[in-house]
C-alpha cells in the first residue's frame, strides 16, 4: 500500500474513478467487478461503492444524479458527493486512481489466499 494514502483514501480514489466522467459505464462496471470480494474499511466508502454497482451501465452524469438518493437510502444522509468526484481530473489523476484501485485489489487478493491458508 502506498506510505502517502491511508486505505481509506485508496478507498475514495477507487470510488472516485468509478464515478469519473473519463470512463464509459460498462468500464465502470468491470473495474466495480475487481472490488467484490474487497472488504472496505470505511462505513460509507463501502455504502458509495455499493450504489456505484447497484445503478448498473449508466452515464456518469445519470450516476451522478442517483448516486446521493441510493446512498442516503443505504444510512448516510449526509453524504457529501463532491468527496466523490475529482476536480476535472486529468488523465495523469486518472492513472493515479487507477492504481489505487489496482492496490485494493492486489490487498483483496492477498487477504483470499491467507484466509484459504494460503501464503502472499
Amino acid at each position: 500500500m502506498s506510505h502517502q494514502a491511508t486505505r481509506e483514501e485508496l478507498e475514495r480514489d477507487a470510488i472516485r474513478l468509478l464515478c469519473s466522467e473519463l470512463i464509459d459505464p460498462e468500464t465502470r462496471q468491470r473495474l466495480g467487478g475487481l472490488l467484490k470480494t474487497y472488504v472496505f474499511e470505511g462505513e460509507l466508502n463501502d455504502a458509495v461503492y455499493e450504489a456505484v454497482l447497484s445503478v448498473g451501465a449508466v452515464s456518469s452524469k445519470r450516476l451522478r444524479e442517483l448516486l446521493p438518493g441510493r446512498v442516503t437510502n443505504l444510512g448516510f444522509p449526509d453524504f457529501d458527493l463532491k468527496e466523490y468526484l475529482g476536480q476535472g481530473e486529468a488523465v495523469d489523476d486518472i492513472d493515479r486512481l487507477f492504481e489505487h484501485l489496482l492496490e485494493l485489489t492486489d490487498d483483496s487478493c492477498e487477504d483470499n489466499h491467507k484466509a484459504m491458508g494460503q501464503s502472499a
